[in-house]
């Protein structure tokens, strides 16, 4: 059974779910290997974690925009948040559908057998996400110990092998910005260095992989004008686009969007400073989430 028909299965399994996807199961998603898809001959080659959410969707844009094949792998790893695997795989079917067929490959890995043993606020079973600005001490609670480390061991593997069966060179793109810098050691600069370092290290013929982090420097309205762009430039419905992506915490059963956890707060802002309305479904609706926000951010800057 072809890919794209087993994606389509997804989704509509997806939707039957009420219990916000937590009973899903990815197993016959998983027995199509990533392999399975034609590679473009002409196409630089590229690998990302999709995880669904506003960065590394913006980072898919950002690559097809340049010319790239994408390797997009998501990751199930227990998170409360799992509605974000739904959106990465409409995305992707949007793509497919307005003219990019064939340059995006999307696998979903489960890594649901460490659940039980990682201690993290953003994993099932775990205590509340907690509300509030994104800067606060507090948003510590929602890292996942060694989660980046775990992601990009199975990322650079992928990508190496890439490049050993085509013989070209790969990069892993990185959606990390400058808003993670504080909270998440393992989207900065210096984790990426020694990853990498210990990456070379440890696999012959390493230096056909690179990296390439557009967005390291920047805030999440940045990545989000830069999406903009990348749309007008791939003659993408921005609305279409990014109402196929997730970056609350805290859905409710249906997947609608909270706007009181740090994540969201984060997004709102950046729409609010583009000028644009977000085109997710938030639960108490748009205007609701744009007054809070507005309203939690003067009290940040007072």
């Amino acid at each position: 059974m072809g890919i794209w028909i087993m994606e389509k299965m997804l989704l509509l399994k997806h939707k039957k779910i009420k219990n916000n996807m937590k009973e899903f199961n990815y197993e016959e998603a998983n027995n199509h290997p990533v392999n399975e898809h034609p590679r473009l001959s002409g196409h630089k080659q590229a690998v990302i974690s999709l995880s669904g959410g506003m960065d590394s969707s913006t980072l898919l844009l950002y690559l097809l925009e340049k010319g790239y094949q994408v390797t997009a792998i998501s990751f199930d790893y227990g998170q409360k948040h799992n509605v974000e695997l739904l959106r990465a795989a409409e995305l992707v079917e949007y793509l497919n559908q307005n003219g990019y067929e064939g340059r995006i490959r999307r696998q979903t890995i489960t890594l649901l057998g460490l659940k039980p043993m990682i201690s993290s606020n953003l994993i099932q079973g775990g205590d509340e996400v907690p509300e509030g600005h994104y800067e606060e001490e507090n948003m510590k609670d929602t890292v996942v110990p060694n989660r980046n480390k775990m992601f990009s061991s199975i990322i650079q593997s992928i990508a190496l092998s890439i490049a050993n069966e085509m013989g070209c060179e790969v990069e892993i793109a990185m959606g990390i910005h400058a808003g993670d810098h504080a909270i998440y050691p393992d989207c900065r600069q210096e984790f990426r260095d020694a990853d990498y370092k210990a990456f070379t290290e440890g696999n012959w013929d390493a230096d056909k992989v690179k990296y390439i982090t557009p967005y390291l420097e920047v805030d999440k309205y940045d990545i989000l004008k830069d999406g903009e762009y990348c749309c007008k430039q791939l003659g993408l419905d921005f609305d279409e686009v990014y109402k196929r992506t997730n970056t609350s915490y805290k859905p409710n059963l249906e997947g609608h969007s909270d706007y009181k956890s740090a994540s969201s707060v984060e997004r709102i802002e950046a729409f609010l400073k583009l000028g644009r309305k977000d085109p997710v479904t938030y639960i108490d609706g748009w205007e609701t989430a744009k007054k809070h926000v507005e309203e939690l951010l003067a009290n940040h800057n007072q």
